[in-house]
């Protein structure tokens, strides 16, 4: 059976290397054109990463292909070429929350690709501070998750900060049980970020009750302290297990079955036009009656489609808030500029945060 199977596959291997041979030289020479690229763009002392641009070729491929690759395939495989491409250019740093093996790390790692640079932060705060000093030309910070709704930090210092949102992702989140031998004997408590705890929490009170539960800075360092301590489990991913030399005890525990994280990513360059964009600002407005529909009026009369709409506290004055909105489009499309201008004319305060490509 076996020499019948290696004669069948012999020629079929011999085409895919050959096909290979030719993947490899066309690479190279993608690579050689991504050089040139760079050196224009030193000249005019332009940025290296236009997610636009990334945008733009992802969605085009995607377009022309006619199959086996689905979707999805296309844009994991050429986000790696870029980000390869990228890199023989300039060496791109993103900060992100750490330690090593959060979800913020896996976000980074699929929004720029493989050969991005990380910076991991203690917190939020020092994500947006690495970025605004320097030492780091992006940041990746979490804004809001399906099962447990907004990241409170992430919007109070987007309102602070100068930095804009370049892109986004959402990010599946498969939380494992994790421990050191790979099993629950000897294991007292249970550690992780609170926002995994409380997304656990049915799990845990049904399969692990007894076990105490402490909430950390990170899930990453809840890996940690379970790689130092047998009677420590942990909740995190696949990519902290690794990291820290865990097992896992427990598969995909979430009581959300499609738990999704949105991450934003920050720096100091404005996004172009992709053509699959939208716009996310804060605005505030008096308290009156009918602020908020007047406020929103304009998006309706230029047909501009609002996709997300929550209000956070100002902690200025009494039951004043800012509201945090989202719209399809991008700001320096026509009717999106024209609703934006009617928009800041009747509202308090308005903070455009970006314009960048929508998570697809």
């Amino acid at each position: 059976m076996d020499d019948e199977l290696n004669t069948r596959l012999k020629p079929l291997r011999e085409r895919i290397d050959a096909l290979d041979a030719q993947l490899i030289a066309l690479l190279n020479q993608r690579a050689a054109v991504a050089l040139e690229v760079g050196e224009v763009k030193k000249h005019f002392n332009a940025p290296v990463f236009r997610p636009e641009r990334e945008q733009q070729v992802i969605a085009r491929l995607q377009d022309m292909s006619n199959g086996p690759l689905a979707s999805e395939h296309i844009s994991a495989i050429w986000r790696e070429i870029m980000s390869a491409s990228r890199a023989l250019e300039k060496t791109v740093k993103a900060a992100y929350l750490g330690p090593v093996g959060t979800y913020s790390e896996q976000a980074m790692h699929e929004y720029f690709g493989q050969s991005i640079e990380g910076l991991p932060c203690p917190s939020i705060d020092e994500v947006f501070r690495s970025v605004e000093a320097g030492a780091a030309e992006f940041g990746v910070v979490p804004v809001e998750n399906s099962t447990e709704g907004a990241v409170s930090r992430t919007l109070d210092l987007l309102l602070q900060t100068q930095l804009t949102i370049g892109g986004e992702l959402a990010l599946p989140i498969h939380h494992n049980l994790l421990t050191l031998s790979g099993g629950l004997t000897g294991v007292k408590r249970v550690c992780a970020h609170a926002q995994a705890l409380a997304q656990c929490q049915r799990w845990l009170a049904t399969n692990a009750p007894h076990l105490e539960r402490q909430a950390v800075s990170s899930n990453a360092e809840a890996a940690r302290m379970a790689a130092e301590d047998p009677t420590v489990a942990a909740i995190a991913g696949d990519r902290a297990a690794t990291h820290y030399g865990l097992q896992v005890a427990y598969a995909l525990i979430q009581d959300d079955p499609h738990n999704r994280t949105r991450f934003v990513m920050i720096g100091k360059e404005r996004t172009g036009v992709s053509g699959h964009d939208q716009t996310s600002l804060i605005v505030s407005v008096a308290n009156e009656p009918g602020a908020v529909f007047k406020l929103l009026e304009p998006l309706a009369r230029h047909s501009v489609s609002m996709t997300r709409f929550e209000s956070r506290p100002a902690r200025v004055g009494t039951w004043e808030y800012y509201f945090y909105i989202d719209v399809e489009g991008h700001r320096d499309e026509p009717a999106v500029a024209a609703a934006l201008t009617e928009l800041g004319q009747k509202a308090e305060f308005l903070k455009i945060l970006g314009s960048y490509p929508r998570a697809r």
